[in-house]
C-alpha cells in the first residue's frame, strides 16, 4: 500500500462522488479524539478511511450491534520471542486485532548481526501487520557476555533510510550512558536523527540516575515492575510502557499508577510473548481487557493506550485511530468484555476472521544469515558440567521471582557427594548451564537456579537473551545433557528430557529463535510441552523455557548465568560460585 493517502479519490469518496471500496454499515465507530462512540457507516477508498458518515457501495459489511476500533498497536515486542517466524508471528497477532507493531530485532541481531535484521526487514514487507523498527542499541547487551555479532553503530548507520525503521531500540547499558561511554553516546546521536525518540530499558533506575538517562534524550521504558517506579520515570518525560509478556507480567502491578491525566502517556507492549500465549490469551487485546476488567480507567483511555498513544509517541503518521484521511486498520467486535474480533482489516482489505487469519501463509525463506546459526560439536559430557566445592561452603543461587524476569541472589547450602554439588529437587534448586553456541571447545558455565520448577528431568533451549547461548537446567546431569544435546542435533530449539528421553521438542531452525511451522502448530507444540510439564514438576502457569530464557540475561539485576560464568549484575562482574 501506498504510504501517502490518495487526496483525489478520498475527497471525492467523502463527497459521495465516488463508490468507496468498502462500507461498515452502522456499526458503533469509536472515536479516539472525543473518547465515545457513534453509529454511522465508515466508508474505505483505497486502503484509507474516506469518511464516516451515511456511505454505500462496494463492499458492505453488516456492522449493526457491533464496535468498529481502531486497530491495536503493541509498542515494543521482539518478533523472535513468540518463536514463530516474522511471516507467521504477523498472521497470528493480527487475528487479535493487531495492525501495527513496534520491534526491536536484537535478538536476531545478536545472532546473525547486520545480515540478521537485513533478514527482517526483508520478510516483513506486504504483511497483515505493519512492522515498524527500532534498530538494537545493544549488540551484544553486555560487555560480560559474547553473542554471534557485535553492531557498533557505524553498522546500524546503513538501516536508518528504511522507512520502517523509526528509531534506535532499548538503550540496555544504562551504566554506560551514565558513563558517557563513547560508543554508547555515538548510537544515541545515530538515534537523534530519526523520528522516534531512543526506547530505554532501565530497570529499578531511579533518582538521580533516572534524571540523567531521561536527559540523554531516552524517550520510554518498559521495564518498571512496580507502580512507584512507573510514576517516577513519567514525571522524568518517559513514555511508559506496561508490559505483559509470558514471563514478564508487570501490567496489574502497575496499573494503579495510571491516572485520568497520565494516561495519555502510557502504551501496550507484550514484549517478548510465546505463540501459546498469543493464540491462547491473545496479544494487545488481552491486556485490554485485562486493564478494563482492573476497573479504574475508563475505557476510552484503555484503547488509546492500545493504538493512538502509541502511534502519536512513535511518530507513526495516520494510525491508531478512526478517521477521514487515516489508515482503514480496525477491527469489529461483538462486545467490549473479551475483545475478541469477529473481523479484521488492514489497509482496508479483510485479514482475519473470528480469530482465523485470511492471509496467505508462506514459508520462510532459507536465508543462509538465520539457519544453520547453532554450531555445538554434541561432545557434551557429565563430566564437563560437574561443580566442584570445597565442604561447607556457600552456593550463590539464582533465585526466581515469580511473574519478573529480576532475580534474587540467594546463599544457599547444597548437597555434596564426592566433593561435587548437586541439586536439590525437593528444594526446587535445579542445576543450570549455559553452553556457548557460537564457539566450540569452550567448558560449559555451570550454576544453580531455585524457582524453576524443574523437579524431574530437564530442559534445554537456545533461546538466552540476548546472546542466546544454549540454556539448560534440571534435577539430573544425564536429563541435562540429554536435552542440550538434542538442542545441537536439532540446530536450534526447545527439548524437554525425561528419564534419559526426550520426550517433547520444537525444532526452531531460524536463528536457533523460530519455528519455520505456522502459528498454530507452533502453539499446539508448546502446549505439548505444558501438559509434559505437569510431570516434570513445573510450577503452573509458569512457562519454564521463557522463564530460563531471561537467566542468562546480565542487565536485569540480581544473579545470572552466561557462557562466561555466574554474573552479580548489580556489580556488574563475574564471580565465584561458591563463597
Amino acid at each position: 500500500m501506498n504510504s501517502t493517502a490518495p487526496v483525489e479519490s478520498l475527497v471525492s469518496t467523502a463527497l459521495g462522488e465516488t463508490e468507496p471500496d468498502l462500507v461498515v454499515k452502522g456499526a458503533r465507530v469509536y472515536d479516539s479524539f472525543q473518547g465515545g462512540f457513534r453509529t454511522e457507516d465508515l466508508a474505505v477508498k483505497d486502503g484509507w478511511i474516506a469518511g464516516i458518515g451515511s456511505y454505500e457501495g462496494g463492499i458492505e459489511v453488516d456492522g449493526r450491534d457491533q464496535y468498529l476500533l481502531p486497530g491495536f498497536m503493541d509498542c515494543h515486542v521482539h518478533v523472535e520471542s513468540s518463536l514463530c517466524s516474522p511471516g507467521e508471528f504477523a498472521r497470528m497477532v493480527n487475528a487479535s486485532g493487531t495492525t501495527a507493531v513496534i520491534a526491536d530485532p536484537h535478538e536476531i541481531a545478536n545472532v546473525a548481526g547486520a545480515a540478521g535484521i537485513a533478514y527482517f526487514l526483508d520478510s516483513t514487507e506486504n504483511l497483515p501487520v505493519d512492522v515498524y523498527f527500532m534498530l538494537p542499541s545493544c549488540v551484544p547487551a553486555s560487555p560480560i557476555e559474547r553473542g554471534g555479532s557485535e553492531l557498533p553503530a557505524e553498522a546500524l548507520e546503513p538501516f536508518l533510510a528504511h522507512p520502517r525503521v523509526l528509531g534506535l531500540g532499548e538503550m540496555m547499558n544504562y551504566p554506560g550512558v551514565l558513563s558517557r561511554d563513547p560508543g554508547v553516546l555515538a548510537k544515541l546521536r545515530l538515534g537523534a536523527s530519526r523520528p522516534a525518540p531512543p526506547d530505554g530499558h532501565a530497570p529499578g533506575l531511579m533518582g538521580r540516575s533516572l534524571t540523567a538517562y531521561a536527559a540523554a534524550g531516552i524517550g520510554s521504558d518498559h521495564e518498571s515492575s512496580e507502580a512507584g517506579e512507573l510514576s517516577e520515570k513519567l514525571s522524568a518525560g518517559l513514555f511508559m510502557l506496561l508490559r505483559e509478556g509470558t514471563a514478564a507480567k508487570n501490567l496489574l502491578n502497575l496499573f494503579p499508577a495510571v491516572t485520568h491525566f497520565n494516561s495519555r502517556f502510557c502504551g501496550f507492549a507484550t514484549d517478548d510473548r510465546n505463540a501459546l500465549d498469543l493464540t491462547r490469551e491473545g496479544g494487545i487485546n488481552h491486556m485490554v481487557r485485562t486493564a478494563l476488567a482492573f476497573g479504574t480507567l475508563p475505557l476510552p483511555e484503555i484503547l488509546n493506550m492500545a493504538s493512538l498513544n502509541g502511534a502519536l509517541h512513535y511518530r507513526v503518521p495516520r494510525a491508531g485511530a478512526l478517521a477521514p484521511g487515516w489508515k482503514a486498520d480496525m477491527a469489529l467486535y461483538r462486545d467490549l468484555w473479551s475483545f475478541r474480533p469477529s473481523r479484521v482489516w488492514k489497509n482496508g482489505v479483510e485479514t482475519a476472521r473470528e480469530g482465523a487469519s485470511l492471509w496467505p501463509a508462506a514459508g520462510p525463506a532459507r536465508d543462509p544469515a538465520v539457519f544453520g546459526t547453532v554450531k555445538l560439536d554434541g561432545g557434551l559430557s557429565e563430566r564437563d558440567i560437574r561443580a566442584d566445592s570445597s565442604e561447607g561452603a556457600l552456593v550463590l543461587v539464582i533465585g526466581v521471582r515469580e511473574r519478573e524476569i529480576f532475580t534474587e541472589k540467594l546463599r544457599m547450602e547444597l548437597p555434596r557427594r564426592a566433593g561435587e554439588l548437586l541439586p536439590d529437587p525437593e528444594n526446587d534448586v535445579a542445576k543450570m548451564i549455559v553452553v556457548d553456541r557460537y564457539r566450540q571447545g569452550k567448558k560449559p558455565a555451570v550454576g544453580f537456579i531455585r524457582g524453576l520448577g524443574v523437579r524431574r528431568g530437564a530442559v534445554a533451549t537456545t533461546v538466552s537473551h540476548d546472546s542466546h547461548n544454549l540454556a539448560a537446567a534440571g534435577a539430573s546431569d544425564r536429563d541435562i545433557i540429554r536435552a542440550a544435546k538434542r538442542c545441537a542435533e536439532l540446530e536450534g530449539g526447545l527439548v524437554a528430557a525425561l528419564d534419559g528421553k526426550v520426550v517433547c521438542e520444537l525444532p526452531l531452525p531460524l536463528g536457533g529463535l523460530m519455528s519455520s511451522m505456522s502459528y498454530t502448530d507452533t502453539a499446539q507444540r508448546l502446549a505439548q510441552f505444558a501438559d509434559i510439564g505437569t510431570a516434570m514438576g513445573f510450577k503452573p502457569g509458569c512457562d519454564p523455557f521463557m522463564t530460563l530464557s531471561f537467566m542468562s540475561l546480565p542487565v536485569i539485576p540480581s544473579l545470572k548465568l552466561t557462557a562466561e560464568g555466574l554474573v552479580d549484575v548489580d556489580a556488574f562482574s563475574v564471580v565465584p560460585l561458591t563463597a
